[in-house]
């Protein structure tokens, strides 16, 4: 049986990449900024605020839902998010450890 090739890689390395490739959108940025910025629930506001189609929108929040990044409740018509701080807490983390790791003393001695 053939393995895939992520196998390979430490499921923390996999778990990096999964969220990097989450944040790697523009509009997903802005939504986080958006969101962080309201530090509240906020509901349709962001389609206003965003010049992308309500559609658009609601595919990129639930990418954001999905990763964790961001809560959401659903009343109907009526969705509301917010930041999930302790997500963020756990991936400034996680990124400033990998960061760190990849320092090196010898950096003048790169090309």
């Amino acid at each position: 049986m053939a393995s895939a090739k992520t196998d390979i890689f430490t499921q923390e390395d996999q778990d990096l990449a999964a969220i990097a490739k989450v944040l790697s959108h523009p509009a997903r940025i802005a939504i986080l900024k958006i969101l962080a910025a309201q530090n509240a629930c906020i509901c349709g506001e962001i389609v206003e605020i965003l010049p992308l189609a309500q559609s658009t929108v609601s595919q990129h929040l639930k990418e954001l839902k999905n990763a964790g990044l961001i809560k959401g409740t659903i009343d109907g018509p009526k969705s509301c998010y917010c930041i999930n701080r302790e997500a963020f807490e756990n991936l400034h983390g996680v990124f400033d450890s990998l960061f760190t790791s990849l320092k090196t003393e010898n950096a003048t001695n790169c090309c």
